[in-house]
């Protein structure tokens, strides 16, 4: 019988996981955050009225099975226009939306188009955003701002999604069936912690049998998550989940070269480990290849990634011994 793996989060973090676990004999899940607003994805939720189509758009394509003409398609990104800057199979699935009455029917068509291996389940079809309140009392609206702060460092009084939002059934069902959740990598604000603001996800984390690995990140976000330790990433988890839920920290080992930290270096510093004691903690060289920004983004993205075959392999060591 095939191992059943959850994978939590949002965003290119999930793409990458995915990809390289696509290459496996697993029933694979996405539970995918739907908070966001940025870029294409954000003009379509305010014109069309549509939820979010890019996170779960970049999870369909990551476990696609169907020609890499059609992939490439979804993740077409037009450059000028009145479409300067939309994502192809943004448009697609706001259509199917629009066509199907219903956001869940639509990403189940996509699916069924792009040929997927395994299923993308949005953690919530209600129409929800996402707010912080810093410190400072000045209110962040929605994902696209939080991604860009450079003032959260400075500490935040809350995160929440409002309004708040009811969890998608097969949410539970596939965290309660699972034998391997994998929480991140991914933005801590933006890609993770927005899962967990949802009702009942984090009680079925506590009450699964399953095991659960936290993937952190390479690299932390200037100005949000300025120095951060492995620790502290964690430790912020647990904020929202209320008490330490895993089994396994996997954590990179390896160092990008001098220059591409420069390069980085506006963007954001590595995360550096400091649970080397802590037994739960996997280190492997997760590094991938140095990527770069397509000029047609809104909104800029990681330079420095993980690599989808390491990571995924470091997984299946772990599959294969729980």
């Amino acid at each position: 019988m095939k191992k059943k793996i959850v994978v939590i989060g949002g965003g290119t973090g999930n793409f990458v996981i995915l990809k390289g676990l696509k290459n496996y004999n697993f029933d694979l899940s996405a539970i995918v955050t739907m908070s966001d607003s940025g870029g294409s994805t954000g003009i379509l939720r305010d014109e069309l009225g549509v939820l979010p189509p890019g996170d779960v758009r970049q999870c369909l394509v990551a476990l696609s099975n169907s020609s890499r003409l059609m992939r490439s398609l979804m993740n077409y990104r037009f450059e000028n226009g009145n479409l300067g800057g939309h994502s192809f199979g943004n448009i697609l699935l706001s259509a199917l939306e629009k066509v199907t009455g219903s956001f869940e029917k639509a990403v189940e068509e996509a699916g069924k188009i792009l040929y997927i291996k395994g299923k993308v389940i949005p953690v919530t079809l209600n129409q929800v955003h996402l707010k912080m309140i810093l410190n400072s009392r000045k209110v962040l609206e929605g994902e696209a701002e939080i991604y860009l702060s450079q003032e959260i460092e400075n500490g935040y009084e809350s995160i929440y999604l409002e309004p708040y939002p009811k969890v998608n059934p097969k949410v539970i069902d596939e965290i309660m069936n699972a034998d391997l959740i994998v929480l991140g990598p991914g933005g801590l604000y933006t890609s993770l912690i927005p899962n967990l603001l949802v009702e009942k996800v984090a009680e079925a984390l506590f009450a699964t049998q399953a095991k659960k690995v936290f993937v952190t990140n390479l690299m932390n976000r200037k100005g949000q998550t300025t120095n951060y330790n492995v620790s502290d990433n964690l430790n912020e988890l647990l904020r929202f989940l209320g008490k330490d839920i895993f089994d396994f920290i996997l954590v990179n080992s390896k160092k990008p070269t001098d220059d591409l930290i420069k390069t980085y270096s506006k963007e954001g510093d590595l995360v550096v480990n400091d649970l080397k004691n802590d037994k739960r903690v996997i280190e492997a060289d997760l590094l991938g290849d140095f990527a770069t920004h397509q000029k047609q983004d809104i909104l800029k993205r990681s330079l420095i990634r993980h690599n989808s075959k390491k990571l995924a392999e470091e997984i299946v060591k772990i599959v294969n011994n729980i």
